[in-house]
């Protein structure tokens, strides 16, 4: 891997290169510059309609004013996780991300076992991503529906069938159209920001204004739970939800030109509008919230549907502005199926998938990995017959996408802590290279990073955070737990550590040797000159 590769004395002057000191040859197409991805980057995250798609969960245990602080805490604290990421990301600018930094920085014994363990996660959490954000636009078509024709009969199967159609229409323009991909991420970021003005004046404008008191001193515990304080945090885990898979950049990181520079900088700077838009629209959503009973009772399953149409009066209206918060969910989807399609390729590429030899292919003329696109895709397809069965066990996956993803960042934020605190660290002798392997025992950083001890105390906060976060994702959101209510994330996420350990153990150590160098990487860095050993 990048530790053993040889160093170039003058800095790296090109994304191949780069790419080629990570031990792999590019051969995806770089399309996307700063701006296509800072779009795509806040258009995977589409904050405010999460806010909305999620509302009765934190509803529900906490109250408006959990909603509030709860969201206040998640922004910020989930700014220091990913702020870490993208330290990780502009050290080591790959695909790969999570399992490639955990085999750069775990110890010499551990590195294959870990960073297979955690590939596996980061898989299982992007698959159970495409299937939570798919199924998200497929029931809010279903929502829509019912609004707009009070005499449907809704089936969960209809819901199903329906997200199945979103992920048909979203793998097709992944494999068929992928150069499109940047020219819609701005557009939709337009659409994003444009919606999230237009929604937010129609309610504070037709709306029936509610009291400050209601929104920031009410406290609401429908779970039953023995004390506020535990409702709090069941219920936080919405917020936690709606800041999940700000970490897409970095899977895309070799269709990105300068990736070292431009995927920190998209991520943070997505976070932090994202965050700003999305606090807003809660805050709005809370004073224009009318009757509760009406709300959190509606026949659309989804509460925001209702707030719309209780505040303009209309179907028609309701169901435009329905259709707003529609487009961008189903596009969300779109750029999450094309971010676990490159985060499946690349762990196939380093033979950690089974099928690898199929996964790990790209097509010649699009520069797209087909295969991976279609497999994470009928995977999640089958994760979403889950719904067919029971909404409420459904609900586990949003928590299994906090579990899985949660837990892939917590191994190399902590390594990257142990390491800082060790004093591994050093500052690059040009601060625009990105130089990406740790020589003679010492770390060095990408061009992207936050120095000294304000760096260690963000890093150390990160870790805590989302140790606080994995302990909460798997609990249930009511008591009393019976099967039908149980949070089921803890038995799936165990479950695929378990099998994934016990696979190791029976195929994958003598398959897998973690991150692979190829030959033509090598090449590259002979044909770029100007090496030392």
């Amino acid at each position: 891997m990048a530790a053993l590769l040889p160093r170039r004395a003058s800095g790296i002057s090109t994304d191949s290169e780069t790419l080629a000191r990570l031990g792999k040859k590019q051969v995806l197409k770089r399309r996307f510059g700063f701006w296509s991805l800072f779009a795509f980057a806040v258009c995977e995250l589409i904050t405010w309609e999460t806010v909305l798609a999620l509302f009765s969960q934190g509803f529900d245990n906490g109250g408006p004013a959990g909603l509030v602080y709860g969201f206040l805490i998640a922004w910020l604290s989930t700014l220091s996780v990913y702020t870490v990421i993208s330290e990780l990301a502009s050290i080591a600018p790959i695909a790969s991300g999570q399992y490639y930094w955990v085999s750069m920085l775990a110890p010499q014994r551990w590195k294959k076992l870990l960073s297979y363990l955690v590939g596996w996660l980061t898989s299982l959490a992007w698959v159970a991503t495409v299937a939570t954000e798919s199924l998200f636009a497929g029931t809010i078509i279903q929502g829509l529906m019912i609004l707009r024709y009070p005499g449907y009969e809704s089936k969960l199967w209809h819901g199903t069938l329906l997200t199945w159609a979103v992920m048909l229409f979203n793998v097709s323009v992944n494999i068929f159209l992928p150069q499109l991909l940047p020219k819609v991420e701005i557009v939709l970021m337009v659409l994003h920001l444009g919606g999230f003005i237009g929604i937010m004046v129609t309610l504070l404008t037709t709306s029936q204004i509610g009291s400050t008191a209601s929104v920031f001193l009410t406290a609401f515990n429908e779970g039953g739970w023995s004390t506020q304080g535990l409702s709090y945090c069941i219920g936080f885990l919405g917020n936690i939800a709606t800041f999940v898979g700000a970490d897409a950049s970095v899977h895309m990181a070799e269709e990105v030109s300068d990736a070292a520079l431009n995927i920190p900088r998209a991520i943070c700077a997505g976070m932090i509008m994202n965050g700003i838009i999305g606090f807003a629209m809660m805050i709005t959503v809370l004073y224009c919230l009318g009757d509760v009973s009406s709300v959190m009772g509606t026949d659309t399953g989804f509460p925001f549907i209702q707030i719309f149409y209780n505040s303009v009066n209309t179907i028609p209206g309701a169901v435009a502005m329905g259709a707003i918060v529609l487009v961008l969910t189903w596009a969300c989807a779109l750029g999450i199926t094309t971010t676990a399609s490159r985060m499946t390729w690349s762990f196939a590429r380093d033979n950690g998938t089974p099928f690898s030899r199929y996964l790990s292919k790209v097509d010649t003329r699009t520069k797209v990995p087909i295969v991976a696109a279609g497999a994470v895709t009928f995977l999640a397809a089958l994760l979403t017959l889950i719904y067919i069965g029971s909404s409420t066990a459904f609900n586990d996956v949003v928590s299994l996408t906090i579990t899985g993803f949660y837990g892939s960042y917590f191994l190399p934020c902590a390594f990257l802590l142990y390491h800082r605190i060790k004093g591994h660290t050093a500052a690059t002798p040009q601060e625009e290279a990105a130089l990406t392997e740790i020589v003679q025992g010492r770390l060095i950083w990408g061009p992207w990073h936050i120095p000294g001890i304000w760096g260690i105390l963000n890093n150390l906060y990160a870790c805590l955070y989302m140790i606080f976060v994995i302990f909460w994702s798997v609990w249930p959101p009511a008591t009393p737990v019976t099967p039908s209510t149980m949070n089921y994330s803890v038995v799936v996420t165990g479950g695929v550590m378990i099998l994934s350990g016990l696979w190791y153990w029976v195929r994958g150590r003598r398959v897998y040797q973690g991150p692979l160098v190829e030959k033509e990487a090598v090449l590259v860095l002979r044909t770029a000159g100007g090496l030392t050993v």
